[in-house]
């Protein structure tokens, strides 16, 4: 992203975020805050009327608004799962517009954004904009993912580095150099039992189908445009692998076509994953 300007892709992720409780039915994942994100810069008008001037509703943004909705889901019920097992730390890596902290149900979770400060700052004017208040659970973590350490970061903020933690980290991997991907999953294998992440990423290009080639190909000349492209897209299984040796367990790697079998299967409305797009969830 550019230095000192918000994210324009956390500005879309949280468009399509509100487009799914607006035009899908049944929904996967439920935001009661999504919408109200986004109709804060309505300016008293009608924020569904705001948000659907804004949003075109095509092929290529239901793939995104599909992937938004499962990784969403898949993030908050593994966070469910973790916060059985005794975790009380969770942490938004990439947090760009997600309103989780600001609808908390589990007392005692503490829950970090982390994110790049020109987007964390914008943010936070649009929360207060949309008179959401910033609880109590919640610690902001201002961080450049290309020059910092997210965990030092995150210890200096009040992190438990000696407690377990759930990691999600959503819509990032993709936009960062595969160096600086690997050194946050070391970082994070490095963490205590019963810690884990979720994250999303794009599949290399040579596993990709020639249509998918070229449907990134014209996306990432525009993402280039507002200086956000995809530099990095990843081999599943070399990514698995690399995973194990790090230390993770219970790797599971769900493809488009399971994510769609288990997700979006009996729909009449073609909400559905792009092959493109990948969702892994590992243990440490």
């Amino acid at each position: 992203m550019q230095e000192e300007k918000p994210s324009a892709t956390a500005w879309r992720v949280a468009l399509a975020r509100a487009a799914h409780q607006i035009f899908d039915t049944p929904k996967i994942f439920d935001d009661p805050l999504a919408l109200r994100i986004v109709g804060a810069y309505s300016q008293g008008r009608n924020p569904e009327t705001f948000f659907h001037n804004r949003y075109k509703p095509t092929r290529r943004s239901t793939f995104v608004r599909a992937l938004v909705a499962v990784r969403s889901r898949l993030a908050e019920d593994q966070l469910a799962a973790a916060v059985g097992d005794g975790v009380r730390q969770y942490v938004l890596l990439g947090a760009g517009l997600d309103t989780f902290a600001y609808r908390n149900p589990y007392e005692g979770v503490r829950v970090f954004e982390v994110d790049h400060p020109a987007t964390q700052s914008w943010k936070r004017k649009i929360l207060s904009r949309a008179a959401i208040q910033t609880p109590e659970s919640l610690t902001f973590v201002p961080i450049n993912f290309e020059r910092q350490t997210a965990v030092e970061g995150l210890t200096a903020a009040g992190f438990d580095r000696s407690s377990p933690a759930f990691f999600a980290w959503l819509g990032v991997t993709m936009y960062l150099q595969e160096d600086a991907v690997y050194s946050m999953l070391r970082d994070i294998a490095g963490m205590p039992a019963r810690s884990g992440v979720i994250f999303d990423f794009a599949v290399s290009k040579q596993e990709m189908t020639l249509l998918s080639r070229l449907a990134v190909g014209v996306v990432n000349r525009r993402l280039k445009r507002i200086g956000e492209p995809w530099v990095t897209f990843l081999a599943p299984a070399t990514l698995t692998a690399r995973l194990a040796s790090l230390g993770f367990h219970d790797i599971r790697d769900l493809s488009a076509e399971e994510l769609n079998a288990r997700f979006f299967s009996g729909r009449s409305d073609g909400l559905r994953v792009s092959p493109v797009g990948r969702v892994m969830i590992a243990s440490v």
